[in-house]
Parts: structure tokens; C-alpha cells; sequence
């Protein structure tokens, strides 16, 4: 069913592309009503336009808070145009139809970002915008309605299409997006409430994202995927693209887990390499291509195709080191010119630039069907009041600030974990396996297969606690010195003793680290 548009209310905050709009509503004769900013920017252009008041004869008030708020608007908006009743009434009151609604909202989002005063930020929460657009969307079948500036050339093109009018499926399409934004901006205020109010686990939460693009294909070819931004700042990552193929969803997936590490390594520089969404290799030094080397070399085989995160800006000699090998993503706070001449060498190399990259987000989430999980991030590595030594011999400082290390990077990896590391730099990781002894195993068939001289008085991390002595024994046979864990186990003074036994030393932390 294709509707003649004869009347249009034109509100809109951003005025981007109008003049567009406005030749083509001279063309097939559509009345402009509008108000404040885009009157005047109309009349400016030197287009006729009838002013909001004037058009309801209600003068707006309350500085502006009120002023589509109207009988004579939402009826012209709202009414159904095949119905009798409806016609009947429109025609008593002098009320004519509204065709079509071009609005946008007040620019909350914008607000949140530049102010920290919340009277100027609630301000800017638009009411008569979003209730204009819900009408227009819910009388789809009468009305079109245009919430995004990049629809007006589908709305030129339908009208040079049907002369002036709107066929049904694009009126559709329209109040689709349309209910997507006035959710997606109700969303982005009552998370800004939650945030304000420090209300982690509301009652109802809403989750916002926009679009940042489609990507090639999901976690395998099979699967479709795209990229949102969960952001008030929605139109990037904070991260900058400087050279290589298009990021895939694994990539995403591996570079925010490297990101994640990171950004708790603080200090020396340090270098985080990831494959499959778990560390591989990680190290931190005060010599920035030592860390690279020291990470590389924890498991050279499994950084093939990973993914490689640094907290330092790249230069030539680490650059040659790293391109010698096969990556997928490098992501560094900056490359001097030659580290980047090097690098982009490899045509397919993404090359990615996180100098101005922050970590936000405070929760994980998970989908499964029809529910979600959501929890706070795990933030805490030690806590001081509750870390004591369970053995004879007690770890030094240095000891201690080593142990902090190996645990923090164990937390990272999927559960059950076990992570062996010698002077700042992992050597063998053990990831998700349902045996805590099968994943103590893997992690030592790693540290002799690359690092085997590091083994002798090495650290072992471990997620959770040891529910037997056989992975302790395990680990103590192969060289480790020390080994942190949560304890809290029944067998505690089996895995304890084991440990006095061997005149190593044991931490209980008290805290577990599970990453499924």
C-alpha cells in the first residue's frame, strides 16, 4: 500500500544532509511543520515551513520541555487512516494528517561523554522526540518514520521511486530501526542511572550496542557475525587499524582477551601473546624485545597465527624479531617508522594501534538461549589479609611480587589452570582441562619442550585448589619451587605435607580463579 505524503515534521538536532530533504519535499509539494533550530535552518535555506506553535496554536513551554506534546500532533500522527471513527474525529477537530516524522534526539549520549554535571546531562534526555518516533513506528501502516540521517537517500529514492509516496515495506523497514533506537536510547540512560547510582545488578537490564560493522564471518565460515559498541561513544573501539586483511571475529576475540591481560600488567614493559582466547606466552622485563623474545619463546608453536599485545611502542629490532614469524594481529602503543615499514611487509598483518585504547567495561556477559549471566569482572589477584604460607619455607619479597605474577596471567587462562613461570616470564601453561593433574602435566610437557632449563625453581599458579596430592608431586618432581594456589581443599594436609616433604615452598591465597 503506497500513502502520499502531504505533510512532514521535521525535528531534528544534527541538520547534517537536510537541504537534501528539502528539495525533494519542494518537488512533490510536502508541508514542512517544524521548530526551534531546524525552523530556522529551514527558513535560512529559504524554504517554506510552518512553525510548531503556530501549526497547534500552543505557544511552547517550560524552556522547551514541552512543545510536541500535542493533541493536534500525535493524533495526526497516531490516527488510522482507513478507519471511520478515526477520520470522523480528525475531520471535527481541523486536525490533518502527519505523514511522515523526521526526527532525532537530543544528544544524550554526546553529553555523557563531554559533562560530568548530571542536571545538564538529564537535560538532555529527549521526551517528545522518542514519543513522536514510537507513535510514527506503532502507525507504520499510515506513517513514515526517519530516526537516522544516512536513511534520507532511501527516503529520496522512495519518493522519486513512487512520486511522493512510501510503499508499505519501507515504511516497515523504518519503524524497525526506529524502536531499535528508542530502545537503544532508553537503554544508554538507564545504564548511565545504574552507573550513577553504583546499581551493578538492576532489576531489568538493557543491554545498548551499535552497529560497527559486519564481519566476514563468525567463529567459523559457517556462522554470521557483526561487531557492536557498547559505548556512549559509539562510533569506535579506542583502538586504531593501520594496516592488514579486515578483522575476523576470532581476531576480536584473542586481541580483547590480550587486552585484558594488559591492562593488569603494570611496570616493565610487557608482552601478552594469545591463541584461542588463552594466553600462550607472557612476559614482563625492563628491556621491551627481552619481554617480546621471553614471551615468544614460552611456546613458539602455539604463537603461530596469535595473536601478539604489547604495552610499548614497537621499534626495529623487536619488529625483525617478530617478523620472522606468522601472526595474525600486532597490537602496540605506537611503531616507529621503521617497526611499521617492517611490519607491513606482511600484506595480510593486521597491524593495529592502541595508544589511546582504555578498558571500560566492568561486567562479562553471557547468552545462552533465552537468558544471560552477568557478573562483575574478576579484578582481584591477591588479597593481602588472606594469603598465608602453609610451609616450613616461606617465599622472599621478590618471591612473592613473582608469585603475584603467575597467578594474575593464571587467571586469564581456561579453567583448570596451572601456570609455570621463572623470573617474570611464563614457560608452560596448562588450559582447560576437567583434571587439574592432566592440565599440571601439559604445562610441564610445554616448559621442557621450550623452556627447560627455566624449570628448576620455578613458580606454579593454580585456578583452584588441588583436590589431591598428585598434581603437587607432579609438579615438585618436575622442578617447581613454589606453588600459589587457593587451598581450601579436604586434603589440604595431604598436599601441604607433600610439600614440607620436598622442602618447597606453599601459598593459600583463599581466592580462586575460575575461567570457563
Amino acid at each position: 500500500m503506497k500513502l502520499k505524503i502531504k505533510n512532514a515534521l521535521v525535528s531534528v538536532s544534527d541538520k547534517d544532509k537536510i537541504t537534501s530533504l528539502l528539495k525533494v519535499f519542494r518537488k512533490y509539494r510536502i508541508n514542512i511543520i517544524s521548530s526551534g533550530g531546524t525552523y530556522k535552518e529551514i527558513k535560512r535555506l529559504g524554504y517554506k515551513c510552518t512553525e510548531l506553535s503556530e501549526y497547534t496554536g500552543f505557544k511552547e513551554m517550560l524552556d522547551g520541555r514541552v512543545k510536541t506534546l500535542h493533541p493536534k500532533i500525535h493524533a495526526g500522527i497516531l490516527h488510522d487512516r482507513q478507519n471511520k471513527s478515526h477520520t470522523k474525529e480528525m475531520y471535527k477537530n481541523n486536525f490533518p494528517s502527519i505523514d511522515l516524522i523526521i526526527v532525532n534526539f537530543y544528544p544524550f549520549q554526546r553529553l555523557v561523554t563531554e559533562s560530568k554535571n548530571p542536571k545538564k546531562i538529564i537535560e538532555n534526555i529527549d521526551i517528545g522526540g522518542p514519543t513522536m518516533v514510537r507513535a510514527a513506528a506503532k502507525n507504520f501502516k499510515n506513517v513514515a518514520i526517519l530516526t537516522n540521517k544516512n536513511d534520507y537517500k532511501n527516503l529520496i529514492d522512495e519518493l522519486k521511486r513512487h512520486k511522493g509516496k512510501t510503499s508499505l515495506k519501507f515504511r516497515e523497514t523504518m519503524s524497525s530501526k526506529a524502536f531499535g533506537l528508542t530502545a537503544y536510547y532508553d537503554a544508554m540512560i538507564a545504564n548511565w542511572f545504574n552507573k550513577k547510582l553504583k546499581i551493578e545488578f538492576p532489576e531489568r537490564k538493557t543491554i545498548f550496542g551499535r552497529k560497527l560493522k559486519k564481519l566476514r564471518y563468525g567463529e567459523n565460515p559457517h556462522q554470521e557475525s557483526s561487531i557492536y559498541v557498547s559505548d556512549y561513544n559509539d562510533r569506535e573501539l579506542g583502538f586504531t587499524q593501520l594496516h592488514g586483511k579486515e578483522l575476523s571475529y576470532n581476531n576480536y576475540n584473542d586481541m580483547f582477551s590480550s587486552l585484558e591481560i594488559l591492562d593488569t600488567i603494570k611496570g616493565d614493559s610487557s608482552t601478552i601473546i594469545t591463541k584461542h582466547a588463552n594466553p600462550c606466552g607472557v612476559s614482563k622485563n625492563k628491556n621491551s624485545l627481552i619481554s617480546f623474545k621471553n614471551a615468544f619463546a614460552c611456546d613458539p608453536i602455539s604463537a603461530f597465527g596469535g595473536v601478539i599485545a604489547c604495552n610499548y611502542k614497537l621499534n626495529k629490532k623487536i619488529a625483525l624479531e617478530m617478523s620472522k614469524n606468522f601472526l595474525e594481529v600486532v597490537l602496540a602503543k605506537g611503531f616507529d617508522k621503521e617497526a611499521l615499514n617492517i611490519l607491513k611487509k606482511k600484506k595480510n598483518l593486521r597491524i593495529i594501534d592502541i595508544s589511546k585504547y582504555k578498558l571500560k567495561n566492568i561486567s562479562s556477559i553471557r547468552n545462552f538461549d533465552r537468558s544471560f549471566i552477568l557478573q562483575n569482572k574478576n579484578k582481584i589477584i591477591l588479597d593481602k589479609k588472606k594469603i598465608r604460607c602453609v610451609t616450613k619455607l616461606k617465599p622472599s619479597k621478590k618471591e612473592l611480587a613473582e608469585v603475584e605474577f603467575a597467578l594474575n596471567i593464571c587467571k586469564f587462562v581456561k579453567s583448570n589452570a596451572i601456570v609455570l613461570c621463572n623470573n617474570f616470564s611464563t614457560i608452560g601453561i596448562g588450559a582447560g582441562q576437567p583434571s587439574r593433574l592432566d592440565s599440571c602435566k601439559i604445562a610441564i610437557q610445554k616448559a621442557k619442550q621450550f623452556k627447560i632449563d627455566k624449570i628448576r625453581n620455578s613458580i606454579a599458579a593454580s585456578d583452584a585448589f588441588f583436590p589431591f596430592e598428585d598434581g603437587v608431586k607432579t609438579l615438585i618432581k618436575a622442578g617447581v619451587n613454589i606453588i600459589v594456589q587457593p587451598g581450601g581443599s579436604i586434603r589440604d594436609k595431604e598436599v601441604i605435607n607433600a610439600a614440607n616433604a620436598a622442602k618447597i615452598k606453599m601459598i593459600f591465597t583463599g581466592i580462586r580463579h575460575f575461567n570457563h
